[in-house]
């Protein structure tokens, strides 16, 4: 009778990553073929590292793709979303947000690099490119020039829609109040793959030049950042 039991309760078990062949399991495969052999289910299951009573990592992993469909939607989940996913406490939340993070940064400059050179807008759209990795959202930053163009400050003002971005003058200026700078130069990203400005773009390019004069800290180029490409305000002598 007891090894009836037994035999039910190891029916009744959820199939665990231990449950696979060794040459099968994604940290083992992940060892011997790279990581870009793996699915992102897989992926995730390295990340999550541990299921729970009755779910897999595999299953949890799975069930992440299958609700939030992309690893962009997963990445944009905030904390309090994730952990409302069946094996997805809060530690396993935060291993994702920062794995996913660190994804996001892979090519992104150090955060030591104050005193870049922004003479140019080549040089702004460099720095900066890595920044716009989300697929659909616009994002607007405020980059904070000394006297010689050098950066001094770094803050993303705002994040919008695919086809809007909304940046009210003060907090743009905010930052380069606090941080005694000499001019600002705005930066945003297209989603869409084009960077020639809207209306709305232009309109707001004036408004912060007027704000800037006010202030005295003059807005010096708003450069606007795709895929491939950039448009500089000041470069087309709109500044």
């Amino acid at each position: 009778m007891k090894k009836q039991k037994t035999a039910l309760g190891d029916a009744k078990r959820a199939f665990t990553v231990h449950d696979l062949p060794a040459r099968e399991r994604p940290r083992e495969r992940l060892v011997r073929e790279g990581a870009h052999a793996l699915s992102s289910a897989e992926v995730l299951a390295i990340v999550i590292s541990r299921g729970t009573r009755g779910l897999s990592v595999l299953d949890i992993a799975r069930d992440l793709i299958h609700r939030y469909r992309t690893i962009a939607a997963i990445a944009d989940a905030p904390v309090e979303e994730l952990v409302q996913v069946p094996g997805i406490g809060p530690a396993k939340a935060c291993q994702l947000k920062a794995a996913l993070e660190l994804a996001r940064r892979r090519e992104e400059p150090a955060d030591d690099d104050a005193g870049t050179d922004l003479s140019s807008a080549e040089a702004v759209a460099r720095l900066m490119r890595s920044r716009f990795s989300h697929p659909n959202k616009e994002c607007f930053y405020v980059l904070v020039v000394d006297a010689r163009n050098r950066l001094i400050g770094r803050e993303d003002v705002s994040q919008g829609s695919l086809n809007s971005t909304m940046a009210h003058p003060r907090e743009v200026f905010e930052k380069a109040i606090r941080a005694h700078g000499a001019g600002i130069i705005v930066v945003h990203n297209h989603p869409s793959g084009d960077p020639q400005p809207s209306d709305d773009d232009i309109r707001l390019t004036r408004r912060l030049a007027e704000a800037g004069k006010v202030v005295g800290i003059p807005l010096h180029d708003h450069v606007i950042v795709s895929r491939d490409s950039h448009y500089s305000f000041r470069r087309r002598a709109l500044l």
